[in-house]
């Protein structure tokens, strides 16, 4: 096993993006790839680690960009006001996904009829917003996203396979919020299931959260019971 990345600079309209691929040059041909969406801060080391944690097991994995090359909140406000564009304009989010989702389709080490796309905190919304918009991509999976519809994809009909992997106590998506979505993807045709681990809270694969006001606070068994139920679906999608 050799794990290789390199960034890819790409654009939607007039934004110039830059993310991370990662694969295993060990292996022959191309492969499924699975796209990691990033939390609020932008593409990080942690999303960057998780397209090489897939690449370990036999996926292309690409870490995307949604905010601009370069660009990287550097606090809670910051973050903020990076993500909160996208969550007033959810059209703009959906056509920056899939120009990155056609990126990686389009790399030498992917297998373009095998795709998925996986994200953590705001990267969760964004795999069901994907999902959502009807696009021909085999799964998704949100770890500890937020769930409120976007409002333009109703009745839209879900090709995707859905897994979301949900802290009960998360105070950014509440049982209401879980039942909603739930009514949602049923009403949309989805395959889809959900995974809810009690006595945790929001960002609960970070081992850095630890911020119980907040909502947010690491759970080192949420983290792994999360990450085995992802390589289950995935093994599921393609058989890898």
């Amino acid at each position: 096993m050799s794990i290789q990345t390199r960034l890819i600079t790409y654009e939607d309209g007039d934004t110039v993006l830059e993310g991370q691929l990662a694969w295993d040059d060990s292996i022959d041909g191309p492969r499924p790839g699975v796209m990691v969406c990033h939390a609020w801060a932008g593409r990080s080391e942690l999303e960057n680690n998780k397209a090489t944690e897939l690449a370990k097991r036999g996926y292309t994995g690409f870490a995307l960009d949604l905010y601009g090359k370069g660009v990287l909140g550097s606090g809670p406000d910051e973050n903020a006001g990076l993500m909160q564009p996208f969550l007033d304009d959810r059209a703009m989010l959906q056509q920056r996904l899939l120009s990155s989702l056609d990126t990686l389709r389009n790399q030498p080490e992917v297998d373009e009829s095998k795709v998925a796309a996986i994200g953590f905190c705001f990267g969760g919304l964004c795999v069901l917003d994907i999902a959502r918009s009807g696009e021909d991509i085999d799964g998704v999976v949100s770890f500890h996203g937020l769930f409120g519809a976007p409002g333009n994809t109703a009745g839209n009909t879900i090709k995707a396979k859905v897994l979301a992997l949900h802290g009960w106590d998360d105070p950014m998506a509440t049982p209401d919020a879980v039942v909603a979505l739930g009514d949602e993807l049923t009403s949309m045709g989805a395959d889809w299931q959900l995974h809810g681990y009690g006595n945790t809270m929001h960002a609960f694969t970070n081992p850095e959260a630890n911020d119980p006001s907040f909502g947010t606070v690491y759970s080192e068994s949420a983290d792994k019971r999360s990450w085995t139920a992802m390589q289950n679906f995935l093994a599921e999608l393609f058989g890898n």
